[in-house]
């Protein structure tokens, strides 16, 4: 009997991960991932670009919603990854697209992929610019902010932001990229993850000797509202702590190297602990060293001498760690986006690790499509933000909610189809009020510059 051509799909991403996971084994002798390096792993997909825009959220919201809202959305995350990996284990799928597909067939599962990819590819660009602002410096309302090597080295030619992303590209994250197994990165990662926590250790005693010696205060503790713009401005948060949890496209491919899969739920509530502190505990003094004051990136906050002693040294490694930080983050995103654009593109080849041609020409490719986006679009902060209210929102929690409510192999509990409708319901009217809010905020913005210029 012929099968459907959906359940030839599912079927095949079922076992083309197996049949990659064997090639690898007799290429390197590879006999499972670690405990600690699937945790090193997860947390980096989880700790990348949005960590610099939680103390702007705490501004927003202040200090006591904001840290209980960074904390809802971990256990939310967690049981919704709980969920998807259960229900993974029901449809005997070992990819979040296998699961999606048993489920709804290659509609949904090429939805999904689109989501992941959009999404992956957005954050991926947002990494690169950040990664040439630290580094090269920028331009914003004619205004130059010079980057780290600038500072150090004056204007040369391989400091300028074309070339130093060029050199980045063949010299470090190309090699990181060429990988072909997630859990050979678990010692990129641990470096990453302990590069975040650099930020955090310096932010946190920065802001404890200013508030000791007077220069700061007590952070506010509750939203301030000046009107209904800033009422509704709140709702625009939720997108930005929901995609700072986005790990999702890249539970399967951790998962499916263990050495004991049955670790995976202990691997998840690790991650998202450690990842949690992070979160809070930059949210926390970031707000509480800048206050009001704290930009949309707080990164944006470290560009001089904040009056301590060593002031200009601790900006400097500020901004390094959290760029070398984010070259480490890129691969392991890389990764998921490479599998799953291939599996958009090509459902019935053989997996990329048994196809070098096709490895590395998926790879060149979006290395390339990356690059360029990242020189010829400076700044996509606005549509970073619609990203996080779309693509991410969709993976992160439409898509296991939609899985629960299908219930296609009728393992679903009322408390799933409860919490399911939630996350849905929780999803769609903050991204809508999240997208206008920002459609607005365009639209008012673009009506102000314009205002000047008759001025």
């Amino acid at each position: 009997m012929t099968l459907p051509f959906s359940d030839r799909k599912c079927r095949r991403s079922r076992k083309s991960y197996h049949l990659s996971l064997i090639f690898d084994n007799i290429e390197g002798g590879f006999d499972g991932s670690s405990f600690s390096g699937a945790v090193f792993n997860l947390s980096t997909t989880i700790v990348g670009a949005g960590i610099m825009a939680l103390p702007a959220v705490i501004k927003q919201l202040g200090l006591i919603p904001g840290l209980v809202l960074i904390i809802l959305c971990a256990i939310l995350t967690e049981s919704s990854i709980a969920m998807l990996v259960r229900f993974t284990r029901a449809s005997k799928s070992s990819t979040y697209s296998g699961v999606v597909c048993d489920a709804f067939g290659g509609i949904g599962r090429n939805l999904l992929l689109l989501c992941i990819i959009v999404n992956n590819v957005g954050v991926l660009v947002v990494y690169m610019v950040i990664i040439g602002d630290v580094f090269s410096g920028s331009w914003s309302e004619g205004v130059h902010y010079s980057g780290v090597l600038e500072e150090w080295f004056g204007q040369t030619w391989w400091s300028t932001r074309p070339v130093l992303l060029l050199l980045t590209t063949l010299l470090i994250l190309v090699p990181l990229a060429s990988f072909r197994r997630v859990d050979s990165l678990r010692y990129t990662s641990a470096l990453s993850v302990g590069l975040a926590i650099v930020f955090v250790v310096i932010t946190a005693g920065i802001a404890i000797i200013k508030f000791i010696d007077g220069s700061i205060g007590m952070p506010r503790l509750m939203p301030k509202f000046t009107g209904l713009e800033s009422f509704w401005k709140l709702f625009t948060t939720i997108p930005i702590l929901v995609s700072a949890y986005i790990c999702h496209h890249n539970v399967h491919p951790i998962e499916n190297e263990l050495k004991d899969p049955s670790q995976m739920r202990a691997i998840v509530r690790t991650s998202l602990t450690l990842c949690s502190t992070v979160y809070l505990a930059t949210s926390f003094f970031g707000f509480f060293l800048f206050g009001d004051k704290t930009l949309d990136d707080v990164l944006a906050n470290f560009d001089g001498d904040l009056g301590v002693p060593y002031g200009l040294f601790l900006t400097d490694v500020v901004r390094v760690s959290y760029g070398i930080h984010l070259i480490l983050v890129f691969p392991i995103v890389f990764f998921s986006l490479r599998v799953n654009i291939d599996g958009l593109l090509f459902p019935h080849a053989v997996p990329l690790a048994f196809d070098t041609r096709r490895f590395y020409l998926v790879t060149t490719v979006l290395m390339v499509f990356i690059f360029v986006g990242a020189n010829f679009v400076p700044s996509i902060w606005d549509a970073f933000q619609f990203i996080g209210a779309t693509a991410a929102v969709s993976a992160g929690f439409i898509f296991p909610a939609a899985i629960a409510l299908r219930d296609a192999r009728g393992v679903a509990t009322k408390n799933d189809k409860w919490l399911s409708w939630f996350m849905i319901a929780l999803a769609v009217s903050c991204s809508t009020v999240a997208i206008f809010s920002n459609l607005f905020s365009v639209y008012h913005g673009s009506e102000a510059q314009v205002a000047e210029k008759l001025i």
